[in-house]
């Protein structure tokens, strides 16, 4: 009998005798196991296709086992036969590989990466608690003792490290050379030995002290790992970053996602360890760690791989892990076309969320009420899946306006993944009321993933390329969602509220004199007439809507600036929510908000205009003086495209070129960060330079960054009529 133990799964991938797992015990013990499994995919077709694969499968050498059984087609509901191929997860690519070349032949589960449909077929996932039983190196027995939906988990003793460049965050692989500094336990040391052997040395100590499981950098895909590396194979100074011998390079890319591109730098994933690269991964940026685990137990999805894809590989491997439990069948490629329409349907049915413009002014006695993950809980309360729409066993049930009938009988697979993540957010959300301290920032992190999470399944309802993706499903929800913000209106209108604006899934109401528990009333009736949960996010003392930048008159969606009864600022729109400004225009805005925040009333705003002039003066007159830092005038801008592919000379195009020049390699959705020189200057190079090139004794463009700082008070202040008065740069 083999050795019994209690372990965490700290990384899994495939090896030649099985799946190699990496454990951590109480104890902060490191195993590394092999678990001898196969997986399985399946193929149909015509009976002539079912022989070849036969055939060409007794002329591979790895060891495969078929047979017939029955899956569930998605799209029927119905069972149909199917050949089951299993075989080891090192044979498992050439396998799929020489079937894949039959004619005819239709395969299903095969593109799924490995580690996941491990996870999914064995009930495992990611740092989930299990008991193991094992001898020489092999896992007897597993068995788990942990879920993904419990809330209160437990994580094993994890030792992390961080690496990062001293000094600024500028963006390293543009140029930037410092010393690399490391944190374990607290403390930080600064590696800064004369040469690159010292630098390996002194980095293969900290590693051999403390043995990190988890490997935190800033930069590391980009730059710092390849760089390493570089110094590795120059020196012959082995890195220490693996537990087995191979780290698994993956190449960087550049995807266009909801109006923006955007560049996700190539991986470097390690064997034994887990490398978390903070620049590079949305998730840890959001969310932090707690919800990175939280997001990758769920979804069954290895730590690191996680941290460097988006939510929405997420909720569709959730939506995999599903469809895997339940046998049914995941289509090798896509084929649901979006059905014909006429143009009067599309019209009618492709018109997305419901907007109503708000009027320019300042405003008191406002409340803003938001339905609660408004498209998801569609999606779950209304059965909005792929396959449940255009039923013909329920006509009677049908989607506002549109009319497509939608399944009351068979329960989908997106409100089946949605309907648990929904109720476990809300969970975490009353155990941070009920909290305080350390814990609750960690319900905080866990909750805000799943947010994430919530907030991209729509998105992938309509994706062409998402698995379980349609965009009738997508049409249906945003019908929904039309239909229950105009009842919602029209609710609060019976109740003398005005309607000053709403957006998809929220609205902001008026009413003078109005009271807390008319308002408490009113999102009690709302919430029952519509069976999605509607809350007051908050009284406003006031709120100002600030119009358009080019219709002075006309107002824009989800542009104000307001401040609720205790104190809190709400801002949106504006230029302090915005990344392509220079911290100083921000910072000036900052400071113009908290002064009109300190107001409680309509009359009191008023007396601190001459206020916002003066914090206006200020920043004017440290740009005048040279009063300002570097870092203070930085500018970041993402590239659309590659640098020599812009035509005109956009002060991004000009500082990318530069860049590029010095042989730094830009992609579409990289980010690009410079300084304004001298922006009416002739020569297009005199007008901008990257911040990783300049040198002693820079300059600024003093008249440009005036400008930015005005156009900011101007934006404030609109709402007011105050647009007149302001100080003038020099020219």
């Amino acid at each position: 009998m083999g050795e019994q133990i209690t372990a965490w799964i700290l990384d899994a991938y495939p090896g030649e005798r099985g799946m190699v797992l990496w454990l951590i015990d109480g104890q902060g013990r490191r195993l590394r196991l092999t678990h001898p499994v196969s997986l399985r995919c399946y193929a149909d077709g015509p009976p002539r296709v079912r022989r070849q694969v036969e055939a060409v499968l007794q002329r591979c050498r790895a060891p495969v086992t078929l047979r017939t059984t029955s899956r569930v087609d998605f799209f029927s509901g119905r069972e149909r036969p199917v050949i089951e191929l299993t075989t080891s997860p090192a044979h498992f690519p050439s396998m799929v590989r020489l079937v894949a070349n039959i004619p005819g032949i239709e395969l299903f589960n095969v593109d799924i990466p490995l580690e996941q449909l491990y996870f999914y077929e064995s009930g495992l996932f990611p740092l989930a608690r299990c008991a193991i039983e094992h001898e020489q190196g092999t896992v007897q027995a597993i068995a788990l003792e942990d879920s993904p939906w419990d809330l209160s988990y437990h994580l094993p003793p994890l030792t992390m490290i961080h690496l990062r460049l001293e000094g600024d965050p500028i963006i390293a692989p543009h140029g930037r050379r410092s010393f690399l500094e490391a944190t374990i336990e607290g403390q930080t040391i600064v590696l800064d030995g004369d040469g690159p052997v010292d630098l390996l040395e002194s980095l293969r100590s900290l590693f051999t002290r403390y043995d990190p499981d988890i490997i935190l950098t800033e930069w590391g895909d980009s730059f710092l790992i390849p760089r390493l590396e570089r110094l590795s194979r120059m020196t012959g100074i082995p890195l220490p970053f693996n537990r087995e011998r191979t780290t698994l390079a993956r190449r960087g890319y550049s995807f266009y996602t909801y109006g923006r591109w955007v560049y996700r730098a190539g991986a470097q994933l390690f064997r034994g360890r887990l490398h978390v690269d903070t620049v590079n991964s949305f998730l840890m940026g959001e969310s932090g760690l707690e919800g990175l685990v939280e997001v990758a137990r769920l979804a069954k999805i290895p730590v690191q791989r996680l941290a460097r894809t988006t939510t929405g590989t997420a909720i569709t491997s959730m939506q995999l892990d599903t469809a895997v439990r339940q046998g049914i069948l995941i289509p090798w490629r896509k084929r649901q076309a979006e059905e014909f329409k006429s143009a009067l349907e599309l019209l009618r049915t492709d018109k997305g969320g419901l907007v109503y413009l708000p009027p320019i002014g300042v405003y008191e006695d406002v409340f803003e009420l938001d339905f609660a993950s408004m498209y998801p809980m569609i999606m779950a309360r209304f059965n909005i899946s792929p396959e449940t729409l255009g039923c013909a066993c329920c006509p009677d049930h049908r989607v506002p306006e549109i009319g497509y009938s939608v399944c009351r009988r068979r329960k989908g697979l997106i409100p089946q993944v949605l309907a648990p993540l929904i109720e476990k957010r809300l969970a975490y959300k009353h155990l941070m009321r009920q909290t305080p301290g350390e814990e609750r920032i960690v319900y905080e992190h866990r909750q805000n993933a799943l947010k994430w999470c919530l907030v991209t399944c729509f998105g992938y309802l309509g994706y062409r390329n998402a698995r379980f993706g349609r965009i009738e499903a997508h049409e249906a929800v945003t019908a929904y969602s039309r239909e229950l913000l105009l009842r919602a209106k029209e609710l609060a209108e019976s109740r003398g509220f005005r309607l000053l604006h709403a957006i998809v899934d929220s609205l902001w109401i008026h009413k003078a004199g109005s009271c807390p528990e008319e308002v408490e009333a009113l999102v009690q009736e709302i919430t029952e007439a519509t069976g999605i949960p509607i809350l007051l996010e908050g009284r406003y003392r006031w709120i100002a809507f600030i119009p358009s930048r080019i219709r002075r008159r006309l107002g824009v969606p989800n542009r104000f600036v307001g401040v609720f009864e205790d104190g809190t600022v709400k801002v949106r729109g504006i230029e302090l929510r915005r990344s392509d400004l220079p911290p100083i225009v921000r910072e000036a805005q900052q400071r113009m908000v908290e002064v009109l925040a300190s107001a409680s009333t309509l009359h009191e705003l008023q007396e601190r205009l001459p206020e916002v002039v003066a914090v206006v003066e200020t920043f004017l007159a440290r740009l005048r003086d040279g009063d300002v830092t570097l870092r203070d005038l930085v500018i970041q801008q993402v590239l659309s495209k590659p640098p020599e592919s812009y035509t005109h000379e956009t002060l991004l195009a000009i500082a990318a070129r530069q860049l590029a020049r010095r042989g730094v390699r830009l992609h579409p959705g990289e980010a690009v960060q410079y300084v304004i020189t001298d922006f009416r200057s002739r020569i297009p190079e005199e007008r901008a330079k990257p911040w990783a090139l300049l040198q002693d004794g820079w300059s600024y463009d003093v008249q440009k960054y005036s400008e930015l700082v005005l156009e900011a008070a101007k934006t404030l202040l609109s709402p007011f009529g105050v647009l007149a008065g302001f100080p003038h740069p020099d020219p």
